[in-house]
């Protein structure tokens, strides 16, 4: 019988990028958070062999370029095992716009392929191959808040944010995550050149440091009042940015115009997430959420209500029924 689980998407609060690393990819912090809006993964295993990934959106790719292909390979030899795996993909996030649906959906071959196969990877093995395959993969092993160092690869939880109303605005355009970073190095080299350069890896240290501080490690406001309420305005207060904001908003105008209309429709925090073209807005009630949305989509773009997904939520709704 096939498995079906859950693939949920995942926002940024806050990235900074750093230099070019040797091995040609970018030192980033992040503050990673799954919410659960979700695609749907279902794997099924039998006689034979091979990896057949099925798909009616015809910008996934069905081959061997699919993460969930290149993660479904792992896992067999991991384990030692030998079927004929058929991955069926219900798309319902947007396909590379920043929410991070692509390397969930391969996470979710994992937990999927693990369960039919009724063999359990080790702690280590299941990261190995997450980060073999993708900076994106290990944060859904864990799932909540966490916040990513490396190449956003090297994951460490954190204090769970309590459920809170987001509008994920998912405009129709295609941003290019590799000429985002090379816009980003053009940009940063000539703050170099001018002598204005900015170390925003520290810079992003310290705002989360500081936000985090400011509604105490525990996840509990210190000043009292609403504990939504209190996170939002510390999360604002605190001055966490997303780098890519300053290289994507140029090329693609609309976007930053997206997220002023989330500002104006009454989020408390807006960002891009990722490389975009994903933006995402959180709201004080689930009615004020409803609301915008529904404001944005009357006027032509895709707008989706969810809510952010503590680890605890994520780890008890992977498997859906």
């Amino acid at each position: 019988m096939p498995v079906a689980v859950r693939s949920f998407a995942k926002i940024n609060l806050g990235l900074a990028i750093g230099p070019l690393r040797p091995d040609g990819f970018h030192a980033l912090r992040t503050i990673y958070q799954t919410v659960a809006a979700h695609d749907v993964i279902k794997v099924a295993a039998g006689r034979g062999s091979g990896i057949e990934i099925r798909c009616p959106d015809a910008r996934v790719p069905c081959d061997e370029t699919n993460t969930c292909y290149r993660v479904a390979e792992r896992v067999l030899k991991a384990v030692g095992h030998r079927a004929k795996v058929v991955i069926q993909i219900d798309k319902r996030l947007p396909v590379q716009g920043g929410l991070g649906g692509g390397s969930s959906n391969a996470v979710a071959t994992l937990f999927a392929l693990e369960k039919v196969l009724k063999k359990r990877l080790s702690a280590g093995e299941r990261l190995r191959i997450a980060t073999e395959v993708g900076s994106d993969l290990p944060l859904f092993l864990l799932g909540g808040t966490v916040l990513g160092c490396g190449r956003g690869e090297e994951i460490y939880p954190l204090p769970d944010l309590p459920p809170l109303p987001c509008v994920l605005v998912t405009p129709e355009i295609a941003v290019s995550t590799p000429q985002a970073f090379r816009d980003w190095d053009v940009l940063a080299e000539r703050a170099l050149t001018a002598g204005n350069a900015v170390d925003t890896m520290d810079r992003f240290g310290r705002s989360a440091f500081e936000w985090l501080s400011g509604r105490g490690l525990s996840g509990v406001p210190t000043k009292g009042g609403d504990r939504a309420e209190t996170l939002l305005l510390d999360l604002v207060r605190a001055g966490i940015e997303n780098d890519f904001e300053r290289v994507v908003f140029p090329q693609y105008p609309e976007l930053r115009e997206w997220k002023r209309a989330l500002e104006r429709e009454g989020a408390q925090f807006a960002s891009l997430s990722g490389s975009g073209s994903a933006l995402y807005g959180f709201f004080r009630s689930g009615s004020a959420a409803e609301k915008a949305a529904a404001r944005l989509r009357a006027r032509g773009v895709s707008a989706m209500v969810s809510t952010t997904l503590p680890r605890a939520g994520y780890g008890k709704r992977l498997f859906a029924r």
